[in-house]
């Protein structure tokens, strides 16, 4: 166990640990993905309630891990890997589905794996020459945010064409202005900032 102060200011005990409650609910997001594929496929492409809570799980999921790891104090090395990976992985695999089925651009999709991948490689780097991995940052998680709102908009409100078109020129924007935030964090760290 380390205490150290990011280039936030905030300071946060990082564990070593690998088994935590925080940790299995960031996998459990993961495998909530292709059943809700699945499901939707074998109800002729319509939402049904078990559609409906296993994405409301995910969603939910995605602050409860957080959560968890801050109140039982189980901030850790993985944690700050699995959290930001899980998320990719489930936007991933529904958007990638979403695009098989004509509901959103492929161009939109791109647009978020190359940004995913660049972020990624970025973290790869920091944890070669620094050691550890960088917590994501709040832009980033605003980002998620709105791009699974848009997601949600398409999925289930097929008709509300407005809501698309605003909710992706929205998470287009922030996901560009998270990129410009993560990058500069990047390039901080990689000049020396501390960070958890």
């Amino acid at each position: 166990m380390r205490e150290a102060a990011n280039i936030d200011g905030k300071k946060v005990v990082v564990r070593d640990d690998i088994y935590t409650w925080s940790n299995f609910i960031s996998l459990t997001r993961v495998l909530v993905v292709f059943p809700i594929i699945w499901l939707h496929m074998e109800n002729d492409y319509e939402v049904n309630n078990m559609i409906w809570a296993l994405i409301i799980y995910g969603a939910v999921s995605d602050y409860i891990d957080g959560w968890v790891a801050r109140w039982r104090d189980e901030v850790s090395e993985l944690g700050k890997v699995l959290d930001p990976v899980a998320d990719k992985v489930m936007a991933f695999f529904l958007f990638l589905y979403t695009v098989w089925l004509g509901w959103i651009p492929l161009w939109y999709f791109a647009l978020g794996v190359t940004r995913d991948l660049l972020i990624m490689a970025g973290s790869a780097h920091i944890k070669k020459k620094r050691g550890k991995v960088a917590m994501s940052i709040m832009s980033g998680k605003v980002s998620v945010n709105v791009m699974g709102l848009y997601w949600i908009s398409v999925f289930f409100f097929p008709d509300a064409e407005s809501a698309h078109k605003f909710l992706m020129v929205v998470s287009v924007a922030l996901m560009v202005v998270s990129f410009i935030e993560y990058k500069k964090r990047y390039y901080q760290i990689i000049k020396g900032a501390d960070f958890n």
